[in-house]
């Protein structure tokens, strides 16, 4: 797992060796960054259930202003922790250790984000999707700007329709699908 383009393209990130975490490929990670590229630069990016954080680095790398990560997991909190000091870029991450659903009841913050990765573990989607509606409906309401995009990874077999977001594209690889959203209603032609 490497980054793929912008300031730290070719460096090597620490891949999650454990099976609570599910790697992307580098080629998969280059078809969805063909598509976001033109949003990335200078917004803030949240990286929900990031594992070792390769989504929010690799924004970093081409120009993101900041990276939030969300993880509960131990493991891939340490890995992800090894990669920010890796890049050096303390300065531009903040990280939330700990149950997400919890972590984002807690206020609205200063900066809403314009961008937002969320890839559950894919049990989620069947054993907690009340849950992760009402998740979304809180980013929706006190995190994301209006012009947001939301990048949901999910097992093919599975979908979960959020209410407030609209799916304006759709990708799939193999067993993954990778849902774009916006906020519903939206009108903006700038994806």
């Amino acid at each position: 797992m490497r980054i793929i383009a912008g300031e730290f393209r070719g460096r090597a990130l620490i891949e999650p060796r454990f099976d609570t975490t599910r790697p992307i490929t580098d080629r998969v990670k280059q078809s969805i960054f063909d598509v976001l590229t033109p949003l990335i630069e200078d917004t803030l990016v949240y990286d929900c259930f990031c594992g070792t954080g390769s989504m929010g680095l690799e924004c970093l790398s081409r120009g993101a202003k900041q990276a939030v990560f969300f993880d509960a997991d131990r493991k891939a909190l340490a890995g992800l922790k090894t990669n920010i000091t890796t890049l050096k870029v303390d300065d531009r991450t903040r990280v939330y250790p700990g149950d997400i659903f919890h972590i984002i009841r807690m206020g609205k913050p200063e900066d809403r984000c314009g961008l937002l990765f969320l890839d559950p573990p894919y049990r989620f989607l069947i054993e907690k999707s009340d849950e992760l509606r009402s998740l979304c409906s809180r980013l929706i309401e006190a995190h994301l700007a209006p012009d947001a995009v939301v990048v949901f990874r999910h097992d093919t077999k599975d979908a979960l329709p959020f209410d407030g977001l609209e799916q304006y594209d759709v990708r799939t690889y193999g067993s993954m699908t990778i849902e774009l959203l916006r906020l519903a209603n939206k009108t903006s032609d700038t994806v």
